[in-house]
Formats: C-alpha cells, sequence, structure tokens
C-alpha cells in the first residue's frame, strides 16, 4: 500500500511539476517595429526585450529599424512586423485616413502607453525676442514677423504637428513667407546647427525637457521659450486628439515661467488580430518587469503600470485590457 501510495504521489509531483515547465518554457521571436537606431525608440526596445526575456526566459525581441511611426503602421498592417512603436498623433492619422494615408488603417490595437512626456518646444534666440517683444508664439502672427523658422523634416509628425501650430496663430509657412520670413525642415541635429549660426531665429520640435541637444544650444547662445494660449493649445490637440503640457518654470535655468504647449506620446501597439495567448504574455512581461523600461534612459523614469493603461489614441487589445484589470486598472 504504502509502495503504491508513494508512486502515485511521485507521479502526481511530477504532473505538477511537468505543468510548471510547460508553462515557463514559453518563449517568443518576435521583431519589434521602432526609427532609426541609436534614438530612444531603440533604447525602448532593448528594455522591451529585457521584459520580456525576464518573465520568458529564451525569447527575443528583436528591434527593426524603419522610417519611424507613420511606417510603423504599415509596416505592422502588412504583418512585416509583430509589435510597433507609433506616435499617438500617428495613429490618428491611420483610424482617420489623412495624409499621408490614403485611406484609414484600423488594423491596430494599442499593447501599452511607453511616454506623454515629448512636448513641442518653440525655443527662440533671445536676441530675437528681445528685439521683437516676443512672450507668446502669436506673437510671430501678430507683427508678421519674417522669422526664420525651423520644424523637423518633412513626413515626420512633429513638423506637421509644428505646422498645425503654426496654422492656429495664423503664421502659416505661406504667411511666413509673404512676411519675409521662411519655414525650414530639417533633422532635429541640423536644428541647433541652424540656431547656432543664425540661420534660424525658432525652432519648433518635440523634444524631452531639458533634452541634452537644448542644453548644448542654451550653452551656446542665450534662448527663451514661448509658451501658447489656451486657445491655440486647444485647437492643435482637437486636430490631432494629442493632449496639452506644461513645463514647468523650473526645467531649465534660463526659463522663469510655466510654459503652455502640446505633447505627443507613444504607445506599443500590436495588429487587432494578434494572438491573444501572446498579447497576454507581452503585456504581462512589461507590466511586470516595468523597471527593465524605466532603466533605458533617466527620461522614462515616469513610466508606470498605470501610465501604460492610461492611452487613448486607438482601443486596447482585449487580452491586454484584461492584464490591466487584473493589475485592479
Amino acid at each position: 500500500m504504502r509502495s503504491s501510495f508513494t508512486r502515485g504521489l511521485a507521479a502526481a509531483v511530477m504532473l505538477v511539476l511537468g505543468a510548471t515547465s510547460a508553462a515557463t518554457a514559453q518563449t517568443y521571436n518576435l521583431t519589434l517595429c521602432g526609427a532609426s537606431p541609436g534614438g530612444l525608440w531603440s533604447l525602448l526596445g532593448a528594455g522591451i526585450d529585457a521584459a520580456v526575456k525576464k518573465s520568458f526566459p529564451g525569447s527575443t525581441i528583436t528591434y527593426q529599424t524603419s522610417g519611424g511611426g507613420l511606417a510603423n503602421v504599415a509596416l505592422l498592417d502588412q504583418k512585416k512586423c509583430d509589435l510597433a512603436i507609433i506616435h499617438d498623433a500617428e495613429a490618428k492619422a491611420a483610424i482617420t485616413g489623412r495624409p499621408p494615408f490614403k485611406a484609414p488603417i484600423n488594423s491596430m490595437a494599442t499593447i501599452a502607453q511607453l511616454y506623454t512626456w515629448a512636448p513641442m518646444q518653440a525655443i527662440v534666440n533671445a536676441d530675437y525676442a528681445k528685439e521683437h517683444g516676443l512672450t507668446k508664439l502669436e506673437d510671430i502672427a501678430t507683427q508678421k514677423l519674417p522669422a526664420q523658422i525651423v520644424l523637423n523634416r518633412r513626413g515626420n509628425i512633429v513638423s506637421a504637428i509644428g505646422e498645425s501650430m503654426l496654422n492656429a496663430i495664423g503664421a502659416s509657412p505661406e504667411n511666413v513667407k509673404s512676411w519675409g520670413g521662411d519655414v525650414q525642415y530639417a533633422a532635429s541635429g541640423e536644428q541647433g546647427d541652424l540656431m547656432r549660426d543664425r540661420r534660424a531665429d525658432i525652432l519648433i520640435n518635440s523634444l524631452f525637457v531639458n533634452h541634452s541637444s537644448i542644453r548644448e544650444l542654451a550653452s551656446a547662445i542665450d534662448v527663451v521659450l514661448l509658451p501658447i494660449t489656451d486657445a491655440t493649445a486647444k485647437k492643435v490637440v482637437d486636430e490631432w486628439d494629442i493632449q496639452p503640457f506644461i513645463i514647468p518654470a523650473d526645467a531649465y535655468k534660463w526659463n522663469d515661467q510655466d510654459v503652455l504647449t502640446v505633447t505627443v506620446s507613444a504607445q506599443l501597439f500590436v495588429r487587432k488580430d494578434a494572438d491573444d495567448k501572446m498579447v497576454t504574455d507581452i503585456t504581462k512581461a512589461l507590466t511586470d518587469n516595468v523597471a527593465e523600461l524605466q532603466g533605458v534612459h533617466k527620461a522614462m523614469a515616469p513610466l508606470d503600470v498605470k501610465l501604460m493603461a492610461a492611452a487613448k489614441a486607438v482601443p486596447y487589445h482585449p487580452a491586454a485590457v484584461q492584464v490591466y484589470k487584473d493589475a485592479g486598472l
């Protein structure tokens, strides 16, 4: 009897251990569409890979470089990647079919919001601001200034949002040119050079607060940060379904006021038809190991599970929703 009982107990233990082993043996080999190598999104890709590896040892999330969020919408839709990082404004453009999209793309579902703190910052040469008495961005249009303005390169969503800000204040690129000024388009790395060389008076770009490029520019020339009015912010927020943002007065040594602007956020997406178990497991890996994402860059320190669950641009995948509900959100 004892021998039979012992054998039965041993079999039961082996069955439990086998089930546990099978559960933990799950691995994933997925592709994540990001942007250019070396930027924050590539760091986030490494953080997502680390989080998934921690929960599912042996898994790999391969970071695939691309043209950025607009390109990632199409890549995800065409099943050329399993996961994709896309800005909220880019996703909004896709689901509404606005340019550069020729028709609505509705194949995306959110897994997690990654950050909401990449505000549009209007940085102005302090001498230019003093000469013209600029206290807010709207003053450009009020005075019809022949300003030299630089936005991000064409095809980048923050360039389009920058144009929307100018349109909202009555200083469209066409108007600026008619006043004797110009609106240039340049990659982030070139914008600082244009400002330092006095080839641009005003830079408008989406950058993390106290970004190294801003510190470098402020160490070379005196600059000021211009706010926008509530009315302007509302126009841009309504157009792009993004959020208003306050850059605090103490964010920069050379700034002494809270600055109202708008901000873009970034989300991690899958396809709506993605496998439920995969979505559950990846979402759970991220919520269980959020420190892996926080650690990729000091700018990611504010990320927490509550923020991951707070995206509004595109509905969450149902499997991700359940993970957040189970977490009490």
